[in-house]
């Protein structure tokens, strides 16, 4: 039976759009993959450089190991000190990132139910010491925290748990307007005080948006070097990334000892990589609603 000319054009309109669709489909995963190849390209460099030895890598940076072997990364473990920096890296990004949760999430708290013009101004405060950068502040804090005798790791947590309270409190504010005062009136009827109001009823409701500020937070310290570097210098205590900067120093006086450089930048950020691959679902769904209720 023959086809109608009408039928023929809507079967060929048809054709041309799931073609033209299923092209749009074949070239989004070709940009897709060539941007993933593009983000973890230098993660594949590293990596394999963290094989070789002082030689390959000067000869062939981009090729794969010959002889891939593991000692350069022991070496460089006992190098950085890597067990100890790492406790000491740990404890301060542990301290710091609980300081800030805990205070911004309770400031954006306050900030949101008490609704007033001082509360609007306060934010906007907030909001406006995201613009500042460290560097044009650094040196009178230095030397204030110096004069009050915290140029220590404990001057370095209050450092960093202010630092860290400005973008905390723009995110947890917009997360808290979606918190229903209905529930917060009912623990007060059941004869909840403030502290169990907060503790036991609204700080779980902001799991999402805690867990996003968490991973943050905890990237930026875990990875900082300078403001260890003016409050801490080059102590006994020092963080892994100082550790990885002396280390480099001292072997490095006639050379770069990339031998040494690769594997322990490698070891480095492993720790701090492996948080993020597995709580990245939660920065994007925290960071994205909490700018939509912003």
């Amino acid at each position: 039976m023959a086809v109608k000319p009408r039928e023929s054009v809507a079967l060929r309109g048809d054709t041309n759009y799931f073609l033209k669709k299923r092209i749009g489909y074949v070239a989004t995963y070709v940009v897709l993959g060539i941007i993933a190849l593009y983000t973890v390209a230098p993660l594949w460099f590293l990596v394999t450089n963290s094989l070789k030895g002082q030689a390959e890598i000067i000869r062939d940076p981009l090729g794969v190991p010959r002889a891939a072997s593991f000692q350069y990364i022991i070496k460089a473990t006992q190098e950085i000190h890597f067990f100890r920096s790492l406790g000491i890296t740990f404890s301060i990004t542990f301290v710091s990132v609980g300081l800030i949760v805990i205070i911004s999430s309770i400031g954006a708290w306050m900030l949101v139910r008490n609704h007033t013009k001082w509360s609007q101004v306060i934010f906007m405060a907030f909001v406006a010491a995201m613009l500042i950068p460290f560097q044009a502040i650094m040196y009178p804090l230095i030397q204030f925290f110096d004069t009050l005798g915290l140029k220590n790791v404990t001057g370095l947590v209050f450092m960093y748990g202010g630092f860290g309270l400005s973008m905390s409190v723009f995110l947890y504010h917009g997360f808290v307007k979606g918190v229903p005062k209905g529930i917060e009136e009912a623990g007060i009827i059941d004869g909840c005080n403030i502290f169990q109001l907060f503790f036991t009823i609204v700080l779980p409701l902001l799991s999402s948006i805690t867990v996003t500020v968490i991973v943050l937070n905890s990237m930026w310290i875990w990875n900082d070097y300078l403001l260890p570097f003016l409050v801490i210098g080059n102590s006994t205590t020092k963080t892994l990334v100082l550790e990885l900067y002396f280390a480099r120093i001292l072997a490095g006086q006639f050379g770069n000892p990339w031998e040494l450089i690769f594997p322990a930048v490698l070891i480095t950020i492993i720790p701090i990589v492996i948080i993020f691959l597995f709580l990245q679902k939660y920065i994007v769904q925290g960071i994205t609603d909490g700018a939509i209720k912003s």
